[in-house]
């Protein structure tokens, strides 16, 4: 089940790249590099510098699509199919904008230098040559962007109502460019019917794990990648298929390796409630979706450490989400010790802190029915890091 993705020989390790092809080193000639990019970060964990934030004005309820509806928990798939196209109620956008004041405060109160994406209204309808949709959010900036390094990589995200939401992100990613920063759009999907199964069936736990999309052309979530230097580890998902992890591998190039997690949950999407990375050589897993017996080679010489179940959440907030309870690991590391964690999960606050961690407990809850929790509200543009091997 461990699956190297890398198109390179398996016996050529990234450790043996010369140091011209690692950013920020000097020539052999010993000439400078160029200026520093304002982008730069490799890991989870290195130290936060900045670090985009998304926002909640704009939110409408995602148009009604087998790929919405069969990512949300049975017990709200009808609310969501009901409403969709709505605009947010504010009294829920005033609960959850309380929430992410509270987390802003916080980062900046860590000297972390915090960007907003601009505001859109996501309930006007667009259209594709097969296809019209409205628009959902930009609460969750991880979702369809990754920085690798230097370079921004804008996802082909699969939901049909998430296809313009790049538009809010252009003028800080050309601002990022501007700056030294390199920007790469992955190939834009046609979304047409080719690539949904609109036969589906929602898996039997234990059964065979079924996904809504075909193998028709690549598509990803950002959020079904973490990186860890020169290791990158995904799970194929109701979002991202392999022809998608197959673009990124071969974007990336022979300097990173991409590494299957295989996910044992019935609706699987985004890594970042199955496996953490939360600094060298540890992550945080979870067992309900994750076989932690048969995790990849690359992890051999790592400290697994096997997250609490969720601790029980009460609140209409809370009933409403888009989200697993397995949101509780959906944590921000600001660096190898200070880790974000949600103030409703003491069990996991405690066992982070017997791990050697110093959690940061917030309430987030109210994020939840906007798609996501810390990790998914953030895309970290800057980490005081450099490139290196952990495996």
């Amino acid at each position: 089940m461990n699956l190297d993705l890398s198109d390179r020989d398996a016996t050529a390790g990234p450790r043996d790249l010369p140091e011209s092809a690692t950013p920020g080193l000097r020539d052999t000639d010993g000439a400078a590099s160029p200026a520093p990019s304002p982008v730069s970060s490799y890991t989870e964990w290195d130290p936060l510098e900045e670090v985009i934030v998304g926002r909640l004005e704009g939110a409408t309820i995602p148009s009604n699509h087998i790929t919405v509806t069969y990512n949300l928990p049975p017990s709200v798939m009808g609310l969501y199919r009901f409403a969709a196209g709505w605009k947010y109620p504010n009294w829920m956008k005033k609960l959850a904008q309380k929430e992410l004041d509270g987390f802003i405060a916080l980062l900046e109160g860590e000297g972390v230098k915090v960007r907003r994406p601009e505001i859109m209204d996501f309930s006007k309808k667009y259209s594709g040559p097969d296809w019209t949709s409205r628009g959902f959010t930009i609460a969750c900036p991880r979702d369809a962007y990754m920085v690798v390094g230097d370079e921004i990589i804008e996802s082909p995200m699969c939901w049909r109502s998430r296809y313009f939401e790049q538009n809010a992100y252009r003028p800080l990613f050309k601002e990022y460019f501007k700056g030294g920063a390199r920007w790469t759009s992955a190939p834009r999907p046609q979304l047409s019917d080719e690539l949904y199964r609109y036969d589906y069936k929602l898996p039997r736990k234990g059964g065979p794990i079924e996904y809504t999309i075909s193998e028709f052309e690549p598509v990803f979530d950002a959020a079904d990648f973490v990186r860890c230097g020169r290791d990158l580890f995904v799970t194929v998902s109701n979002v991202t298929n392999r022809f998608g992890i197959q673009w990124l591998q071969r974007h990336l190039g022979d300097g990173y390796r991409i590494h299957e997690i295989p996910s044992l949950c019935t609706q699987p999407m985004h890594i970042d409630s199955t496996f953490m990375p939360l600094a060298p050589g540890k992550v945080l897993v979870n067992p309900d979706y994750c076989d932690v017996a048969n995790l990849p080679a690359a992890l051999k010489r790592w400290d697994v450490l096997v997250a609490p179940r969720p601790d029980p959440v009460s609140g209409i907030m809370a009933k409403i989400s888009m989200c697993s309870p397995w949101t509780s690991i959906n944590v921000l590391s600001v660096d190898e010790k200070k880790v974000v964690v949600d103030a409703s999960q003491p069990t996991l606050i405690r066992a982070l802190k017997d791990w050697g961690f110093d959690p940061m407990p917030i309430p987030f809850l109210a994020y939840g029915p906007f798609g996501g929790a810390f990790h998914c509200a953030t895309l970290d543009t800057r980490r005081r890091g450099t490139l290196r091997s952990y495996a």
